[in-house]
């Protein structure tokens, strides 16, 4: 559990545009979170683009990567995150126009204005061709195995940075502020881990 919590913290970390995380602990918050990372806007935010979603995405599916990497089996924890993650591509698809393959067209019916930091409603679909479906079923598959990809580089790059905040996390079960901020800022990132094949595109949020 403390890796789950870590690796969120890792990835967030190197995300562009990504809320700085604040805290990191495994003690038990509610019944549905074995333990928590808690990310703070630096500025209010009403836009976000390609890449700051994607980095999201990446960001939720730090949790499965290290159970594949670390642990070695995969577990129910992820699933809450893989939902959130699912959601978002598609919301990137089907509402924002964020796709080179189905192009500027909104496939999403919902009007609801929803924080996306928070998760995403399940969209409600126009009705479209199975051949259309399938596009935005594929590019959404994309979107959120190329984040995987990209959660799991930093993951091993980041390896012994991993061990080090884990274990400092088992034994305090808690870590935040300075002390947090000063152990993230050793994160390596790799030139193409910040690069987007999508650039301009921004999408406006709740403030």
């Amino acid at each position: 559990m403390a890796y789950q919590e870590v690796v969120h913290s890792l990835v967030g970390a190197a995300m562009p545009g990504s809320d700085q995380v604040e805290k990191i602990s495994i003690v038990p918050r509610g019944m549905a979170a074995l333990g928590y990372t808690l990310q703070l806007p630096t500025e209010d935010r009403f836009l976000r683009d390609e890449a700051e979603l994607k980095g999201q995405i990446a960001t939720m599916l730090g949790g499965r990567s290290a159970e594949e990497v670390v642990i070695g089996s995969i577990t129910s924890g992820a699933a809450n995150d893989l939902q959130r993650a699912t959601d978002v591509a598609e919301q990137m698809v089907t509402s924002y126009g964020m796709s080179q393959v189905l192009g500027p067209l909104a496939y999403d019916r919902s009007k609801q204005n929803t924080f996306l930091d928070n998760g995403m409603a399940p969209n409600a679909r126009r009705l479209v061709s199975d051949e259309t479906a399938k596009a935005i079923d594929e590019e959404v598959k994309s979107i959120v195995e190329a984040a995987h990809q990209r959660a799991l580089k930093i993951l091993k790059d980041n390896r012994g940075l991993l061990e080090t905040i884990s274990q400092q996390l088992l034994e305090e079960e808690v870590i935040e502020g300075e002390s947090l901020r000063d152990m993230l800022a050793n994160v390596q990132v790799k030139v193409d881990e910040t690069a987007n094949s999508f650039t301009g595109h921004r999408v406006e949020v709740s403030a």
